[in-house]
């Protein structure tokens, strides 16, 4: 676990991506200050420093945010998760109504039994071929991704070369930043650190049953997406706001997958209730 910002500030849960870790890009601790925000991070099971919790479900999130909350003394706080960390703030939303006082997931995947949505299209190959093996060979699935986690801790470099032959051109100019190449290679390299198992275990939990009701989420809920993004689709987080009783989405043209590490800054006033969004609803 790491909290930065501001000591006294208002307390937001980041949940990362998949694969990530609790030290994966997030502002400097300058503009969390600034901000007035506590930022809380940490590896979910078998990523880092974390423990497996084999056979995890998305829902099961929720318990390992409220056991870190009480270790802090917090009754009340946010959540925000990005990529693969969305599913996991919905599900802390849902589970925690008296404590999330609001949660935002940005370029949010739905889950795999979404009616009406085709859950493959505008999709990476690659991740239609992972996400496909997870669901029919699970154990296929595990060693493809064990093998690219060694491939990473000899050459951490290796999942941002294969990820930028995947994505648009205005997501390449956000990785190639030598900022943002040094925070997503320290995160990679820390998630598989102990093992591919919490890679793993995100993508199985993605494709099975989340383990709880969208419908029963009863906070604000704010959802951004980059219309062009080529590895959680646009139509995931469309299909989500129709099912969720208080959200609010934010969609941003010539934005893709990651542009949601640059629009942080903007969703933390939302979350806190400080002020109106930035940009307009859509």
């Amino acid at each position: 676990m790491e909290v930065t910002g501001h000591p006294n500030g208002s307390p937001v849960f980041l949940l990362h991506g998949t694969p990530g870790s609790r030290n994966g890009p997030k502002p400097r601790a300058a503009i969390l200050y600034r901000s007035e925000i506590r930022l809380i991070t940490y590896d979910r099971p078998g990523y880092g420093g974390s423990t497996r919790q084999e056979s995890r479900r998305v829902a099961d999130a929720a318990a390992d945010v409220a056991t870190i909350a009480d270790a802090l003394g917090l009754d009340r706080f946010s959540v925000v998760g990005r990529s693969g960390g969305g599913p996991h703030a919905l599900a802390c939303a849902a589970s925690m109504p008296d404590r999330v006082t609001r949660a935002a997931a940005l370029v949010c995947l739905a889950p795999a039994n979404a009616e009406g949505l085709n859950w493959f299209e505008g999709m990476s190959d690659d991740n239609v071929s992972a996400y496909e093996t997870a669901e029919a060979d699970a154990s296929r699935f595990a060693e493809r991704i064990r093998l690219r986690a060694e491939r990473i801790l000899r050459d951490p470099e290796s999942l941002i070369r294969l990820l930028l032959g995947q994505m648009p051109e205005v997501d390449r100019r956000i990785v190639q930043s030598t900022a943002m190449r040094k925070h997503l290679v320290s995160t990679y390299r820390e998630a598989v650190r102990p093992g591919p198992y919490g890679w793993i275990d995100d993508a199985l939990a993605f494709r099975q049953e989340w383990g709880f009701d969208l419908s029963s989420i009863t906070v604000p809920v704010l959802l951004w997406h980059g219309t062009a993004d080529t590895f959680s689709p646009l139509s995931h987080t469309l299909w989500l706001a129709k099912r969720l009783p208080q959200s609010e989405v934010w969609l941003e043209q010539n934005k893709a997958h990651f542009g949601a590490m640059e629009v942080l800054p903007d969703v933390f006033p939302w979350l806190t209730a400080q002020q109106k969004p930035l940009s307009s609803p859509v």
